[in-house]
């Protein structure tokens, strides 16, 4: 088996606002496997300032991956834990070799275009009036989850718009997510919950930063609305402390992003270990090109789901690759009469 990695960059189509800041491309790298005239694709989906590997040296840990591929070295996914990302592009790229078709690492109803999987519509940060626009496009479309990221304006305004929504839909029309990546001060964080429960929120994507166990867990007892950890998790690789992280803050949910925690087999111990504690969970892409979330489209349809999943992500770019994923009507589906369309990465 021959490897080798090409990096590419994404470009957004408007800027995405976000409490970490402007996104407005998105670095990420391709993993190719080949093996007897076959060659399998993974992607690397490495999200700077949010990645426990985003490091000086990630390049030269793709490199040294090559090299020991080439070398017919044997690779464990074990062994490249501290690179999540590169964890997740090998499995992917290992799926995708040894499946009959490249991109159908998953073959099943989703694949085949008989069945679709709900998913929220995401609502990115910025000024009011833009807010409100997209939200009002996300109706448009069919979305009857919509997701909005806050905590980069003032609470009140944020507010506000969340209370307009509610004037117009109430929740059985319209779910509403919130996410704060962190935004909330632990002091002020239970008031701002108080306020959103107020409105039917269904959920709130980490509200303060990580890594505040004691704090997160203070509010998950006592939180009116359901808390989902996100970012919490990142990083936490050993099972002994994934269940201590779990057991210590007994969260509502915990949100699943592949490339951020090590792969699918990495995020099937996640659910398990969940699954045991009652505590709910959806899947949600991160920014990945059209080629790593359609395996993540694919893999999440494999777990049997019927909540919606953050996988809506794959219009965002100028840049990205033509291929069978479709959003319509508030559901991702695959449109297996649509063929790939990928020039030279």
């Amino acid at each position: 088996m021959k490897a080798h990695y090409k990096r590419y960059v994404l470009n957004f189509k408007r800027p995405g606002g976000t409490s970490r800041g402007i996104l407005k491309k998105k670095e990420t790298w391709f993993l190719f496997l080949t093996e007897e005239q076959k060659t399998g694709v993974g992607e690397c989906g490495l999200f700077r300032g949010l990645s426990i590997d985003d490091r000086p040296d990630y390049e030269d840990q793709l490199k040294d991956l090559c090299d020991r591929i080439n070398q017919n070295e044997s690779v464990t996914l074990e062994s490249l834990q501290a690179f999540p990302s590169i964890q997740m592009g090998y499995e992917m790229a290992m799926l995708s070799l040894k499946s009959q078709v490249t991109y159908e690492l998953f073959p099943s109803s989703f694949t085949r275009g008989t069945d679709k999987i709900i998913i929220n519509g995401l609502v990115w940060m910025g000024e009011r009036s833009f807010m409100k626009t997209q939200i009002e496009e996300k109706i448009a479309q069919g979305f009857d989850c919509i997701k909005l990221k806050i905590g980069a304006l003032d609470f009140d305004e944020e507010y506000s718009l969340l209370k307009e929504i509610r004037k117009d839909y109430d929740p059985d029309q319209i779910m509403l997510r919130v996410d704060a990546n962190g935004a909330f001060a632990p002091s002020e964080a239970m008031d701002k919950l108080k306020s959103l429960a107020d409105l039917g929120i269904h959920s709130i994507e980490q509200p303060i930063e990580a890594k505040q166990v004691d704090a997160m867990h203070q509010l998950c007892i006592n939180t009116p609305i359901p808390i989902a950890l996100d970012e919490e998790l990142i990083g936490v690789i050993d099972t002994k402390d994934r269940k201590t992280l779990l057991d210590a803050i007994m969260p509502q949910y915990i949100i699943l992003k592949p490339s951020l925690l090590g792969g699918f087999k990495s995020c099937e111990e996640w659910i398990s270990l969940a699954e045991e504690r009652r505590i709910g969970w959806w899947v949600t892409s991160a920014l990945e090109s059209n080629i790593g979330l359609n395996a993540i489209a694919q893999w999440t349809y494999s777990l049997g789901v019927n909540n919606h999943q953050g996988l809506g992500t794959g219009g965002l770019f100028t840049n990205n690759f033509e291929c069978p994923l479709e959003v319509s009507d508030g559901y991702l589906t695959f449109n297996s009469n649509q063929n790939w369309d990928i020039p030279s990465i």
